[in-house]
């Protein structure tokens, strides 16, 4: 029974220690729908100073700034899609959490993998050119001078054991 308890207590108290958001009181918006669409947008943003965090669960200055640049936009009346393109057209592509899909990224991504497989392929040509290169010297490799000293020198090896 004793067990049971201090398991959920510590259940609980591992719930209650989650990410706090970072957003102040002072931030909060008075529209409960904009503060929605405010918190969402903080969501989608990188903390610059941080670098994986958002905007929302960051504590550095920055982050506030941005914070209230996304807030002031929406009271502006921008749409969400606006929020983005405006911070995105200040800041750059970086500031996105979740950066948008573009020749860019591509060659980001793809790099590592083409990488790859172009070493796969040099280490597959160059194993296939050595593999020859041995079978060519062990299937003949020798002049008939070089297989009958070479059959001398085993002859002489095995008297002398």
């Amino acid at each position: 029974m004793l067990f049971r308890q201090a398991l959920a207590s510590l259940l609980l108290l591992l719930a209650l220690i989650g990410p706090a958001a970072a957003v102040n009181p002072d931030e909060v918006l008075d529209d409960p729908a904009l503060e929605a669409r405010a918190r969402a947008l903080s969501l989608e943003f990188r903390c610059l100073v941080c670098q994986n965090q958002s905007i929302d669960d960051s504590n550095a200055e920055l982050a506030r700034d941005l914070r209230l640049l996304v807030r002031e936009r929406l009271v502006a009346g921008d749409s969400d899609q606006d929020v983005i393109e405006y911070v995105v057209s200040r800041y750059g592509e970086f500031v996105l959490l979740k950066p948008r899909f573009s020749v860019q990224t591509v060659l980001l991504w793809g790099a590592p993998i083409a990488i790859f497989l172009i070493g796969a392929g040099v280490m597959l040509v160059y194993s296939r050119g050595r593999d020859k290169s041995v079978a060519k010297a062990g299937a003949g490799g020798l002049s008939e001078a070089e297989q009958a000293e070479l059959a001398k020198l085993l002859r002489d090896r095995d008297r002398q054991t």
